[in-house]
C-alpha cells in the first residue's frame, strides 16, 4: 500500500504559490516546480496549511480577477 506524501502529519512542508496568486502544499524532499515559489516553511503539515488557508483568501486566479475588474469598470 501507498501512502500519498501530502497526507504525512509528521513531514516537513512549503506552502508555495504561483504567478495566478494560487497555493500548493508541498513537501519539503520534492524539487519546487517551475513556476512556484515557497513562500513559507519549511514547516510542519499543519502550520503550512494554516499559512495557505489565512493567505489564499479568494481562490480565483490573478488573471480572472484582473479580467472582472477590468470587465466592471
Amino acid at each position: 500500500m501507498s501512502t500519498n506524501p501530502f497526507d504525512d502529519e509528521d513531514g516537513e512542508f512549503y506552502a508555495l504559490i504561483n504567478g495566478e496568486g494560487q497555493y500548493s502544499l508541498w513537501p519539503t524532499f520534492a524539487v519546487i516546480p517551475a513556476g512556484w515559489t515557497a513562500v513559507y516553511g519549511p514547516s510542519p503539515r499543519k502550520e503550512a496549511l494554516e499559512h495557505i488557508e489565512t493567505n489564499w483568501t479568494d481562490m480565483r486566479p490573478r488573471s480572472l480577477v484582473e479580467q472582472m475588474e477590468g470587465s466592471a469598470g
